[in-house]
């Protein structure tokens, strides 16, 4: 693949029904930037409200039968298919306009979608690619499905399918994948269902929009009107499927995938799990780095602790990078499993800005307690200036907390603060605390 990010040539209109829906829909594929990732967007809505195609905007649903996205009360279903195909044309950019609720099924497979965004060309964006490389182990279980990604050079799968049906039975099927791979071993393969889930699945409102010729039906004794592509479809299409949930990590994967009976529940739970670990790997990385390129100590959050009174849920300092008398940096990994999520902004996470400006105050007050010689002192608010908001902080964000030492009396002190993600600022502002005595 390209070591620049790309995006199409020129639109893409593609026309079609939705699986689940049954509804007539057209998406329209079009260029976007660099960095803006894939975006759905909802045409037939007022205001035309945007979904990028990210992890925390991922729905878990009782039945997994495809891949929601939603915000603010807005979805765009079974977007597993197309996620796939872009990933196969190495696509990192594009606006996906939809008419309606759900993604276009055509054939079942990724082929027709991929086979009209390469009829488009594609064209360099001015940045490199992003990568998510594996750095240690990720596991995730429920009931007798599992999936694991280990580190490796190279991106593949293995995939072992196993059902108690007289013709769909075990189904092995690994491939290293890339772009020309996928196009020839994966993308043609079609989504199917068992014969006797059939009708329960359409009582429960999945596949309204599901025919023999795009959904392959499993029978007792073969596939109902219809022919395979390969003796082992279904397990490739399970392969297509895990491509496409892992393409909403926002970039693509680097590493081996050994999967056994996972869908897209499963595939969302390893997504999850392996957004959080990068915020590990990433503060292992900057870690490693600091004490390179930082002076002064280093704390954990055991000695955290010990300096602060804060606790779960209202302790917001992961670490302390670099503690000198005049400065403090510490970290704060924000992820989709903060408490406040929940509430602020749940369909449309966005860190309080309040909680910022008190992680910035909590690696203020180790700064001031340190430089007091005193760990049998607290301290609290007295005033905040000059306080500046400059652009949101969401999960996956990584807060960077530099503070730096101004007035300090017998029973005063004052700090001024930043929060930085990715060294672009966050917010700033002045602090000012009292010093008491524990």
């Amino acid at each position: 693949m390209s070591d620049c990010q790309q995006t199409l040539a020129k639109d893409v209109t593609i026309r079609g029904t939705g699986l689940h829906t049954g509804q007539p829909v057209t998406m329209r594929v079009l260029p976007a930037p660099a960095d803006a990732g894939i975006v759905f967007i909802r045409t037939d809505l007022p205001h035309r409200p945007a979904i990028p195609a990210l992890v925390p905007y991922a729905v878990d649903t009782s039945v997994g039968r495809r891949t929601i996205l939603a915000k603010d009360g807005v979805e765009v279903q079974t977007v597993e298919h197309f996620m796939a195909a872009l990933w196969g044309a190495g696509i990192d950019n594009a606006y996906v306009e939809l008419s309606g609720p759900e993604v276009p099924g055509l054939d079942g497979s990724a082929q027709p979608f991929l086979a009209q965004v390469q009829d488009a060309g594609l064209t360099a964006c001015p940045a490199p690619r992003k990568r998510f490389e594996v750095r240690e182990p990720v596991i995730v279980e429920a009931g007798e499905s599992c999936v694991a990604v280990f580190p490796a050079p190279e991106f593949s799968i293995a995939y072992t399918l196993s059902y108690a049906h007289p013709v769909l039975k075990a189904q092995f099927a690994a491939f290293p994948l890339n772009g020309e791979s996928f196009a020839r071993t994966i993308a043609p393969a079609r989504t199917f269902c068992l014969e006797e889930e059939a009708e329960t699945l359409r009582a429960q409102g999945f596949g309204k929009g599901s025919t023999v010729e795009n959904t392959l039906v499993i029978g007792r004794k073969g596939v109902i009107q219809n022919t395979l592509r390969f003796d082992d479809e279904c397990a490739r299409h399970k392969v297509l499927d895990l491509i496409g949930d892992l393409y909403l990590l926002g970039a693509p994967l680097q590493g081996k995938v050994v999967a056994v009976k996972s869908g897209h529940r499963v595939n969302l739970k390893l997504i999850r799990k392996l957004t959080q670990a990068r915020e590990q790997w990433r503060l292992g990385a900057l870690q490693s780095k600091s004490r390179e390129g930082l002076v002064g100590p280093q704390l954990d959050i055991t000695q955290i602790e010990k300096i602060l009174p804060h606790r779960y849920p209202f302790l917001f300092v992961d670490r302390i990078l670099s503690l000198t008398d005049t400065k403090a940096v510490g970290i704060k990994c924000v992820t989709i499993n903060d408490y406040f999520f929940r509430g602020h902004f749940p369909g449309r996470p966005i860190m309080p800005g309040v909680l910022i400006i008190e992680a910035m105050a909590q690696v203020g007050g180790i700064l001031i307690l340190n430089k007091t010689d005193s760990m049998r002192r607290l301290v609290y608010f007295m005033s905040v200036d000059k306080v500046k908001f400059r652009k949101p902080v969401v999960p996956g964000d990584q807060l960077v907390l530099e503070v730096e030492l101004g007035k300090l009396r017998a029973r005063i002190g004052q700090v001024s603060a930043k929060a930085l993600v990715d060294n672009k600022l966050v917010c700033e502002g002045e602090l000012m605390f009292a010093i008491q005595d524990e």
